[in-house]
């Protein structure tokens, strides 16, 4: 994110050139990946794409995990984060919807919000029940995830089974990573880099927002959270104050510090024995939440019986 602009001018450039470079990649072949342009908001369609297991059968969803790309809320795409969302679907066996969310600074907060919880209302409405979706994200994809977790409590919905959070860009003020900058040596990311983006993404927003502000929130009754950072990240104290914060409301919160590693480097998993690890722990967690609502649903199936 050093290098992710944070000026309009050349963010479409940026986003041409991280595109093209995207193709580069070649998918896992464990998994395929097709379009879901049939996930609807009221001012028109959100494309996207789902990456699932190549042996998954045709059928009803029972499942899903609903991933949130990174990228500063101004680049990146679903292409782009492929090497997280296929090793998703492979270690878990579950569909991954990445939802193709506007963009900054054309479409400010809280549009990226409105579109993910377009895409959890989707899923819902075709009948994937609320405790077998896991919500996740990278970056400003965590922040995303994390604040479509907050909507979804504050506004009744059915919660999610579990949150997954990859290096997570909880502060926009900046103001905790700017005091790490001077000790964290992230080749990645950048506090500087990260204030300026923020600038394109509040927008006109009051940045005390409670879907912005994801320290300031009420993190009660929510479901268990996995956080994963690097241990060199100048967010890793943005990571560790959410953890804090979730745990100090009563909320289920798994912290993951990973010795000398940066920003987001679950995306160099096929090459790097740390990510592969981390990943590991993803799906063992993603599990772990999965079998605890079913342990659950049949508590209650029993109690009522």
């Amino acid at each position: 994110m050093h290098h992710v602009p944070g000026h309009r001018l050349i963010i479409r450039t940026a986003r041409t050139t991280v595109d093209i470079a995207s193709r580069l990649v070649r998918p896992d072949p464990r998994v395929r990946v097709r379009p879901a342009d049939e996930v609807r908001r009221d001012t028109g369609r959100v494309f996207g794409e789902w990456v699932e297991p190549r042996d998954a059968e045709e059928g009803p969803l029972d499942g899903a995990v609903l991933y949130l790309h990174g990228g500063g809320y101004v680049v990146c795409s679903p292409r782009t984060h492929r090497p997280i969302t296929s090793r998703l679907a492979a270690d878990t066996g579950l569909p991954v919807l990445v939802p193709e969310y506007r963009l900054a600074p054309e479409h400010p907060f809280p549009a990226a919000l409105e579109d993910a919880l377009d895409a959890y209302r989707w899923l819902l409405d075709v009948g994937v029940p609320a405790d077998r979706i896991v919500v996740a994200g990278d970056s400003a994809g965590g922040h995303l995830a994390a604040s479509l977790t907050g909507e979804i409590c504050r506004t009744g919905l059915p919660r999610p089974a579990g949150v997954v959070l990859f290096s997570p860009w909880v502060d926009l003020t900046c103001e905790l990573s700017t005091r790490e900058q001077r000790l964290a040596r992230d080749p990645y990311i950048s506090a500087a880099t990260a204030r300026r983006v923020a600038r394109l993404v509040v927008g006109s927003m009051d940045p005390t927002d409670p879907r912005l502000a994801l320290l300031a929130c009420a993190w009660a009754d929510t479901p268990p959270f996995l956080i994963q950072v690097g241990s060199r990240e100048v967010l890793r104290p943005e990571a560790e104050a959410l953890a804090g914060a979730i745990s100090d409301s009563g909320g289920d919160c798994l912290l993951q510090v990973w010795n000398g590693q940066m920003h987001d480097f679950q995306m160099l998993n096929r090459v790097l024995p740390e990510a592969s690890a981390a990943m590991d722990e993803t799906a063992r967690f993603i599990r772990s939440v999965l079998d605890a609502s079913a342990a659950d649903g049949e508590t209650d199936a029993e109690a009522v019986a």
